[in-house]
């Protein structure tokens, strides 16, 4: 198992490479510049600018002088924010969106399971027809729908929780449920649709047929089994939501590195929306590597030898 997880960190290597590659280019192809303002500069200000910043040199040269220093663990100062480089600015905004993410993944795994489990259990009942009513809905109505209508709703017209900021912990209540609304429909279709498919395999018959309680087989037979498909999913939902969703954090004005990423594409700060594609990239690295570990862990067919 050692060995298994060394070899797929080492294979991605190649991966980040090539994804920090791409996201290099792509950002440099992109009209404007992170000195291009609605007041143009001075031509011997922007001159000095693009030297400090080694934005006067060709392309190609520029993507190793990045490469070098990212090599040494320096991802550069921010273009925009003067004042701070990369790392402080992932530094600050990284463990909002971490603890952000977390809650919501949290959320959505026990409350879709729950749900799930429930409509497999009451197939074809209004239970069943209602859950399915709820994932649709949870997964038709887009982020940028739900989150403004849960701050009018709840912060404004009846003042019961922050419409938005970052001040206290009632401020993550509406952020999370925007965040996890459409993981618990997603998480509840294919918790339901697994644990129908366990719960009529042969080796639930077989338990029932000795007799096991009705609790004991869903718990320990059928929910493991079920779980799966939903380990499969987690993945990369886990590296998304533990990243900050970027729709989320900037209608409410949360400071994680989604609101960093748009206001870096936004303002052209390359090396802003470098650091932020290069932590999303290696958190799907990692969290597909724990999807696959615990694949072997629930599954005894699984073996990583």
């Amino acid at each position: 198992m050692l060995g298994y997880a060394v070899r797929r960190l080492l294979g991605a290597i190649p991966t980040l490479f090539l994804i920090i590659t791409f996201a290099f280019f792509l950002m440099r192809v992109a009209p404007g510049g992170p000195f291009d303002r609605e007041r143009t500069l001075e031509a011997k200000v922007l001159e000095n600018l693009n030297r400090v910043f080694h934005l006067d040199k060709p392309v190609w040269e520029q993507y190793f002088y990045y490469l070098g220093n990212l090599a040494r663990g320096d991802l550069g100062p921010s273009f925009i924010y003067r004042d701070f480089s990369v790392q402080q600015l992932l530094g600050n905004g990284l463990p909002v969106s971490i603890q952000l993410g977390g809650l919501a993944l949290l959320v959505a795994l026990l409350i879709g399971c729950l749900l799930g489990t429930v409509a497999a259990l009451r197939q074809n009942s209004w239970v069943d027809y209602s859950v399915i009513a709820v994932a649709t809905f949870g997964i038709t109505v887009p982020n940028f729908v739900v989150a403004p209508l849960l701050s009018l709703i709840f912060g404004v017209w009846f003042s019961l929780l922050p419409a938005g900021g970052w001040n206290s912990p009632e401020s993550l209540v509406l952020p999370v449920i925007t965040l996890a609304l459409p993981q618990v429909a997603i998480i509840a279709r294919l918790i339901r649709g697994s644990t129908i498919e366990a719960l009529r395999s042969d080796h639930v018959r077989t338990a029932r047929a000795y007799g096991l309680p009705t609790r004991m087989i869903v718990v320990v037979h059928a929910l493991r089994a079920a779980c799966l498909p939903v380990i499969s999913y987690l993945g990369p939902a886990a590296a998304a939501l533990l990243t900050g969703s970027v729709v989320v954090e900037t209608i409410f004005g949360l400071p994680g590195i989604g609101r960093y990423f748009v206001q870096g594409a936004l303002n052209r700060d390359y090396t802003l929306v470098m650091g932020t594609v290069i932590i999303i990239a290696v958190f799907v690295v990692i969290f597909n590597l724990i999807v696959d570990l615990l694949y072997a862990a629930l599954d005894p067919r699984v073996r990583y030898d």
